[in-house]
């Protein structure tokens, strides 16, 4: 089958820091053939290079040092990709594709490229925006508050079930739910800031917005950087967790600055199928070469700590696009950013998996025997990383306790407690040896 190719132009905006208006970046042109990505190109624009705090808009593959030695640079993704990161970053996953295809009437994954970028709207991850010219508005959409969160779950479950949403819960709904991600879920606004609220589904085989918030919780317990979360248990029964978005900073006046967000896929460079090749380790690595000056120790530490948990609480969704880096332009670098999506799988089988590599010699195995083996990359000496592992152990090893007092019932914990293993039986045992042999 022949496709006729065709171009997108659109100009890339971008917020820059502190700043409630967004600056045109340069210029986009995507090509399709068909409803397929073939290609695209990027050029900054001479007004924007001389800009005292410009941000690249990919730091990886429209690097800023390159377009200001050469002007007019044009840009094309790295490794073979159609879509540079950064701009793939910018449009909506799963669950914010069904909600486009839902207002548009279209089959599943049945746009082009283009329309999902098109629809996503103001409030998408991150500080990007596609506009006509140079001097368009932004697009207009004010978010729903917390008090119409009935509404915004009855719109979700209609497009589970594939039924299109009614006129009026369809302008409620769509503004602020074409956020990343596969679980339904919309943004909104409460108490003056900016919040992701997950939703249930209806095939789910625990209650996941408790459980995901009585797990982010745990990690908060266990000294990690978490947003706040709220429970919201509508008068219904269905449960609700809010999140607030780290990539939203309130400003005077009841604006919001945005802040520039990448994922760790798109740092490495990588196609969302080349996922599982990656390691914990090439994060680490990612934040000496890019992280923010007086950050990077601590943010390694961060990031090994994320692991040792995700071991420990059974989190196997940790592919690339649950890891992302905010650009901290006052040190000029990278943070890794705060955690999010992280949800326990039970699981029979005592050996388990994560996606990303965990240690050089047992690769993705969940040990923390296999934790600890890679601590160096991390910075961390022997008896430090001995230590990390065994606080969070003995956190986790009280889950239950934590998660009731997290307003878990029983009777959810009974159905997630296979995702939570005995530390000594997943490599505890080894680690205190190896510290007792140094």
């Amino acid at each position: 089958m022949i496709f006729n190719t065709t171009t997108w132009s659109k100009y890339v905006f971008i917020a820059l820091e502190g700043a409630a208006e967004s600056v045109p970046a340069g210029k986009l042109e995507l090509f399709e053939e068909g409803i397929k990505p073939a290609g695209s190109t990027f050029v900054y624009g001479n007004k924007y290079l001389q800009r005292a705090n410009a941000a690249a808009v990919d730091p990886v593959s429209m690097p800023l040092d390159e377009a200001k030695q050469s002007k007019e640079m044009v840009f094309q993704p790295p490794a073979g990709l159609a879509l540079f990161g950064a701009i793939r970053d910018a449009a909506p996953d799963s669950w914010g594709r069904r909600v486009i295809e839902n207002m548009l009437r279209a089959a599943p994954d049945g746009l082009p490229e283009t329309e999902y970028l098109a629809h996503a709207g103001p409030h998408r991850t991150g500080a990007l925006d596609f506009r006509d010219s140079p001097t368009a508005p932004a697009e207009p959409g004010k978010l729903p508050d917390a008090k119409e969160l009935s509404y915004l779950l009855d719109a979700a479950a209609m497009i589970q079930d594939g039924k299109p949403v009614p006129k009026k819960l369809q302008l409620l709904f769509s503004v602020g739910a074409t956020f990343g991600g596969a679980r339904p879920k919309a943004v909104l606004l409460d108490n003056g800031r900016q919040w992701v609220a997950k939703f249930p589904v209806a095939r789910d085989g625990f209650n996941v917005p408790v459980v995901e918030r009585a797990t982010l919780e745990l990690a908060r317990k266990c000294g990690m950087r978490v947003p706040v979360t709220k429970p919201v248990h509508l008068p219904d029964g269905r449960d609700v967790m809010l999140i607030e978005r780290f990539d939203r900073v309130p400003l005077p006046g009841g604006a919001f600055g945005k802040r520039h967000v990448v994922s760790a896929l798109t740092m490495l460079k990588m196609h969302e199928s080349d996922t599982a090749s990656a390691n914990y380790t090439d994060l680490a690595d990612l934040l000496g070469e890019r992280g923010a000056t007086g950050f990077v120790a601590a943010d390694k530490v961060e990031l090994f700590k994320r692991m040792v948990f995700n071991i420990l609480v059974t989190n196997d969704d940790d592919h690339l696009r649950n890891h992302a880096f905010v650009w901290d332009g006052a040190n000029k670098g990278w943070r890794l950013s705060d955690l999010y999506d992280v949800v326990p799988k039970p699981q029979v089988g005592s050996e388990r998996f994560l996606v990303l590599g965990v240690g050089p010699a047992m690769g993705r195995l969940a040990t923390l025997d296999n934790a600890l083996s890679a601590a160096g990359r991390f910075g961390l000496l022997k008896h430090a990383a001995v230590e990390i592992i065994q606080q969070l152990s003995a956190v986790v090893r009280e889950w239950r306790t934590y998660f009731e007092e997290f307003g878990v019932p029983k009777a959810e914990c009974d159905k997630i407690t296979s995702a939570f293993r005995k530390p000594q039986a997943i490599g505890l045992r080894e680690v205190e040896k190896a510290v007792q042999k140094a």
